[in-house]
């Protein structure tokens, strides 16, 4: 969101608001296409012992001058190390679609420390990472990125009904989709931290059936949740995600 204030500013974390006093931090990831600014309004939607960080991958919004990643492992090393300052308290991410991917190859790239300095993963739409996701489109083509968005909701994004803001999202949408087509998991020690599953009830694409394999990837304590809305339902989240959030990051 153009002109908004983000008083910690990196290559890669954007803090619209910071709580100098939260006892834990929530860091966000985007969906394929989308920016920090999708998680600015959380912060009025969280308890204040919550700073929400939000991730501003490349090639969009401030960082609109800058090549989108196109390599979803190169990606993670870069956010995880931009991160590390971020670790003077407890952290958990939230990943929503191919954010929830992202965020997790982040989390296997931090400084390895035990206890795990992640307190919690939240996955959002979005299947295990050795599960095959979508294909049949090529993303090369606007139609088949079209026929996409409009496969995976119960509605149309607003992108797609305003060609303005197609031609502007669509660079960033198209990388994202190609860098998640190209990732392969790589075997490797799972993670120690809770993994929290949260799916939409009217998501045409992901499940929840879909998404209970990412009990697999980790030796903490797994835990699933339903909540009202599609595969964009982030773009206007349900009080039944907060719900979630607060009791699982134990800020309620």
């Amino acid at each position: 969101m153009p002109g908004l204030p983000a008083v910690r500013r990196s290559s890669w974390c954007r803090v619209f608001r910071p709580r100098p006093a939260a006892t834990v931090r929530l860091v966000c990831f985007p969906h394929a296409g989308g920016a920090a600014s999708a998680f600015h309004g959380w912060v009025d939607r969280v308890p204040p012992s919550v700073e929400v960080v939000a991730v501003q991958y490349a090639g969009r919004q401030d960082r609109g001058h800058e090549e989108p990643v196109g390599d979803l492992e190169t990606m993670a090393a870069l956010v995880a190390a931009d991160l590390e300052p971020l670790f003077d308290r407890p952290v958990a991410f939230f990943g929503h679609s191919l954010g929830a991917t992202i965020a997790f190859e982040t989390a296997r790239r931090l400084r390895p420390r035990f206890p795990t300095p992640l307190t919690r993963l939240v996955v959002s739409a979005r299947k295990p990472p050795t599960e095959p996701q979508p294909r049949g489109y090529d993303f090369h083509r606007d139609e088949d990125i079209r026929r996409y968005l409009g496969r995976v909701g119960g509605r149309v994004p607003l992108v797609m009904e305003n060609e303005e803001l197609w031609a502007i999202a669509v660079p960033a949408l198209r990388s994202d989709l190609l860098m998640a087509e190209r990732y392969r998991y790589t075997d490797g020690v799972p993670l120690t931290c809770p993994v929290t599953i949260v799916a939409a009830d009217d998501d045409h694409g992901i499940g929840l059936a879909d998404m209970r394999g990412w009990s697999g990837y980790t030796i903490g304590a797994v835990d699933e949740h339903v909540v009202p809305g599609d595969h964009y339902y982030v773009d206007a989240p349900p009080e039944e995600l907060f719900t979630v959030l607060g009791d699982v990051l134990g800020t309620r």
